[in-house]
């Protein structure tokens, strides 16, 4: 019983020696951290023991203020002078470049004595005016017969001799009017061609100006697509007058643009569509029968009543081959001669018509935008033998 006593208090020694060794040390044991609440926001960026930021901050973006909308006035339209009496106004121009051959006709013809030699000189300098030579001869032969039968001497009296010649060989009764009134409820259609640097763009802004200053609203067809800057160019020419432009991407078919501005001329009732055509060598005939597409394409709206041919007088006799192979591709029906004002000789005008039977509508005297002024005969031989008129209503 004794043995049984002393062994419970060992086993209850030990108990108590164990718990005294083990309660220390759980009261030692650190705590777990301090859950924080949660906060519904949105977290910002980590920050580092030191209390800085770590990470990529993203900086809220800078507030731009909105530019100011710069509105550009509308260009003002402009108002075309009248065309009647144009090619009287600008007479001096025609008349400083070419009264050269003015007088030296004129002084020729005043001399004492008219023998071969100065039939001759006549004749040289009726061909070198570019007359050509089958008029020069013509226009040679009827002074000759004329002077000798009516014993005209005077200068006054030649000169009026000289004057009529020149203006019959012009054939004064060829229709120079432009058909470019409305017909049938369509505008009518013109189309303008050329070759290369004759300015035909420019030309067709011109023409513009003049169907504006007789009354006449215009839809132009920017139909060269080859050249960027020849669209934007006739849009300039355009805006001045208040004119519509049609015209397509660079490159387009050229046909298609043509059709689309007869179109549109029809769709908005104007009198005119005058399509602007690439400028194209006479010679090169893949160019000239794309010429003739336009053409074609065009006409299943109705018929061209203007084909009008551009031609640079500064190039004289050669303007002639170029004149007859467009006539043989779109049927010119007339022509623009430009830069009257320059170095050209005037007789080119009578070549022309003598050549091709096409009458001269159009001449440019000078590079201003009313510079283009309608042909008409006796006033433009006032001007090339640069004295007084030749009659009282020139």
């Amino acid at each position: 019983m004794e043995y049984l006593v002393v062994v419970l208090v060992l086993v209850g020694v030990l108990v108590l020696g164990t718990i005294g060794l083990v309660a220390p040390r759980l009261r030692r044991r650190p705590q777990p951290p301090a859950v924080p609440p949660r906060v519904e926001e949105e977290a910002g960026p980590p920050v580092s023991e030191a209390g800085t930021a770590t990470g990529t901050v993203t900086a809220p973006p800078p507030v731009v203020e909105p530019e100011p909308t710069v509105v550009e006035p509308a260009p003002a339209v402009e108002t075309p002078e009248p065309t009647a009496g144009r090619l009287i106004r600008l007479r001096t121009r025609l008349s400083r470049s070419q009264n050269v051959f003015g007088r030296g006709l004129l002084g020729l013809l005043a001399r004492d004595r008219l023998d071969e030699d100065v039939w001759e000189e006549i004749e040289d300098s009726l061909i070198t005016a570019d007359v050509g030579i089958d008029a020069t001869r013509e226009i040679v032969d009827r002074l000759r017969e004329r002077t000798r039968v009516l014993g005209t001497r005077t200068p006054v009296e030649l000169r009026a001799l000289l004057a009529a010649e020149l203006v019959n060989a012009l054939d004064p009764e060829l229709d120079r009017s432009l058909r470019t009134a409305p017909h049938d409820g369509t505008p009518a259609v013109a189309l303008v061609v050329g070759v290369n640097g004759a300015g035909k763009t420019t030309t067709c802004g011109k023409i513009a100006r003049v169907l504006v200053a007789d009354g006449h609203s215009v839809v132009l067809g920017a139909a060269d697509t080859f050249r960027a800057a020849a669209a934007d160019q006739l849009a300039t020419w355009a805006g001045r007058v208040g004119a519509e432009v049609v015209r397509g991407p660079e490159g387009a078919d050229p046909a298609s643009v043509a059709f689309d501005a007869v179109r549109r001329g029809i769709d908005a009732g104007v009198d005119t569509v005058l399509i602007d055509t690439a400028g194209r060598l006479q010679n090169k005939i893949g160019l000239m029968d794309e010429l003739g597409k336009v053409k074609r394409v065009v006409e299943r709206h109705g018929p061209v009543d203007e084909t009008l041919l551009v031609l640079d007088a500064t190039t004289g006799q050669n303007g002639l081959e170029q004149a007859r192979v467009f006539t043989e591709v779109v049927n010119v029906t007339g022509v623009i001669l430009t830069k009257l004002d320059g170095t050209a000789k005037g007789g080119i005008v009578i070549a022309v018509q003598r050549k091709l039977g096409i009458p001269v509508k159009l001449v440019g005297l000078g590079e201003g935008p009313d510079d283009l002024a309608p042909f008409e005969p006796v006033q433009f031989v006032d001007a090339l033998l640069g004295t007084e008129p030749l009659d009282a209503n020139a």
